[in-house]
């Protein structure tokens, strides 16, 4: 007899008493195939080990429950998760704001900080901002752009290529995938 756990259902598996089977394919404490037995001998071997009797598949028919220590299970399951969670980076957009007449100086500074950006894996957006009569020599940003490009293509790819947005020229450029 299966149970239907679509209403309500918890997260957690049935355990001991909880579940409602007739039969059960059981599978001892050391994870050894024991075979299909009654719920009470499957119950019986779990109270026998010291251990609890927990429903790992309610779908397949006979039941599958396996004998083991579930508080210890799900303290497992929750270490897991939070060493996941740990590993777990949100990347972000960082800026960088040029203009057409930047000088040497203060472009190996941005480039250096580009750099730096993206070996700590973050995507960087480049902006270059024209004013007044900058706007009549547009190919000046163009060349920086490209400039910005060829320094920093062993450590990013392009990902949105240069485009004016008003007076603005923008580019992304995202991290290359570590090995």
């Amino acid at each position: 007899m299966k149970r239907d756990n679509s209403k309500g259902r918890s997260k957690k598996a049935p355990i001991n008493d909880q579940i409602e089977a007739d039969q059960v394919r059981l599978i001892g404490a050391s994870g050894e195939q024991v075979g299909i037995v009654s719920l009470e001998d499957a119950l019986q071997n779990a109270q026998s080990a010291g251990l609890d009797l927990v429903l790992m598949n309610g779908e397949s028919d006979p039941v599958v429950c396996k004998v083991m220590d579930y508080g210890k299970h799900l303290f497992d399951i929750k270490k897991t998760k939070a060493a996941a969670k740990k590993k777990q980076r949100q990347q972000q957009i960082k800026e960088i704001k040029f203009r057409p007449g930047t000088d040497i100086g203060d472009y190996k500074i941005k480039l250096r900080n580009l750099t730096r950006f993206l070996e700590d894996g973050d995507k960087v957006k480049v902006s270059l901002r024209y004013r007044g009569r900058e706007m009549a020599h547009q190919e000046l940003g163009m060349e920086m752009m490209k400039r910005i490009e060829t320094d920093l293509e062993e450590l990013g790819t392009v990902e949105q290529h240069p485009k004016m947005e008003g007076r603005q020229l923008l580019m992304v450029i995202a991290p290359k995938k570590r090995k």
